[in-house]
């Protein structure tokens, strides 16, 4: 069993220094850490293998959140993620076995790319738009908002936001990619519908003055280029993140975006006119963050970047390493995160994912 010294020391959290950080003020005096999420096995594992949830009794109604807080602080996180719940946009999935480690027991669920809830405008008039207004949409918020440590803040993110993902997934891909050709007037409904609904949504999560950023979270690209094309991007999904960033930004908080794949066409634009204050997911095998550093890492913050395949097949070692070069490269001037490239997935091996985040502190004394 590898030994972690970084982690055996309590972890102080610092909002405040993670928000400077990230609105590049400066060399921090520490590393910062950050992850889009932990899947709920890992969190799970980490409690477990060590004893953070002692003292707290299982039965109590607040249970999972306290674990939550624990886990966060534990990894060296300055605050929780949380958004509204109970307000999800229905869609075809389908669930297979989960062959992951640490597997969950109801299986993975995967997205159908050949069809969606709105295929055509009789759909899009039957949808159950879900209400954003709806009572109780903001209790997990209420409760961090009230019961979270003084030293920690909310990140508002989760339940909004997904403008390219959900074109997709209320469409089917295979059905949006026609409909770009011959129904483009359906596309812009749709996306209409998701402005108009995010906007409601972020508005209520801006009222709680512990949510001191908000992450958005919307694939927009795979590989080697983005889902559709840069104009159809720019008609369709920018807009609403410029939406996001903007209410954001008129409430006093970055506005971060976290989108995978390949997205050097629209760069510019996230940058300059949509104004993210910072981006999340990098593959090793698109872009290295630690390159990305010397181009529009001068002009946001970079968040994450220690590829999740490398973390899977690599030694500890080697993790221990790249984390030190990735630190080395992108903390001067502020402005890095150290996390994983994605998230925290539970097929990561868990001794990989601990050596990443012990080196981090480790660096940081």
């Amino acid at each position: 069993m590898s030994e972690f010294r970084g982690l055996e020391k309590s972890y102080q959290p610092d909002w405040q220094g993670l928000r400077d950080n990230i609105l590049r003020k400066g060399t921090p005096d520490r590393v910062y850490n950050i992850e889009l999420f932990q899947d709920l096995e890992i969190r799970e594992a980490i409690a477990e293998r060590f004893a953070l949830t002692a003292g707290l009794d299982g039965n109590d109604p607040d249970f999972e959140r306290k674990r939550y807080i624990a886990v966060q602080r534990f990894c060296g996180f300055d605050y929780v993620r949380m958004g509204l719940v109970g307000i999800d946009l229905p869609r075809h999935t389908a669930a297979v076995a989960d062959t992951a480690g640490l597997a969950r027991q109801s299986g993975r669920n995967f997205q159908d790319e050949h069809t969606g809830p709105i295929m055509s405008w009789s759909d899009f008039e039957k949808y159950p738009w879900p209400d954003p207004e709806a009572a109780g949409a903001t209790r997990e918020l209420e409760w961090y908002q009230k019961n979270l440590p003084g030293d920690m803040c909310i990140i508002g993110s989760g339940g909004f936001g997904h403008f390219a993902e959900f074109l997709t997934w209320l469409m089917g891909y295979e059905t949006l990619c026609y409909a770009l050709f011959d129904q483009r007037d359906l596309v812009a409904a749709i996306a209409g519908k998701l402005y108009e609904f995010y906007g409601a949504c972020l508005k209520r999560i801006l009222e709680f003055d512990r949510v001191k950023m908000v992450w958005g979270s919307d694939d927009m690209g795979f590989k080697t280029a983005l889902l559709i094309s840069p104009v159809d991007t720019r008609e369709f999904i920018l807009p609403g993140h410029k939406l996001m960033a903007k209410m954001s930004h008129e409430a006093g908080r970055p506005y971060l975006l976290h989108s995978c794949g390949k997205l050097e066409a629209i760069i510019d634009d996230l940058v300059e006119d949509v104004k993210i204050d910072g981006k999340h997911s990098f593959e090793d095998t698109i872009e290295d963050v630690r390159k990305v550093k010397l181009t529009y890492g001068r002009r946001i913050a970079l968040l994450g970047g220690i590829d999740v395949d490398f973390l899977c097949r690599s030694d500890e070692s080697a993790i221990r390493r790249r984390v030190r070069e990735t630190l080395e490269v992108c903390m001067p001037g502020g402005g890095y995160c150290l996390g994983t490239g994605n998230s925290v997935a539970n097929y990561i091996p868990l001794e990989n994912y601990l050596a990443m985040v012990d080196e981090g502190m480790l660096y940081s004394r």
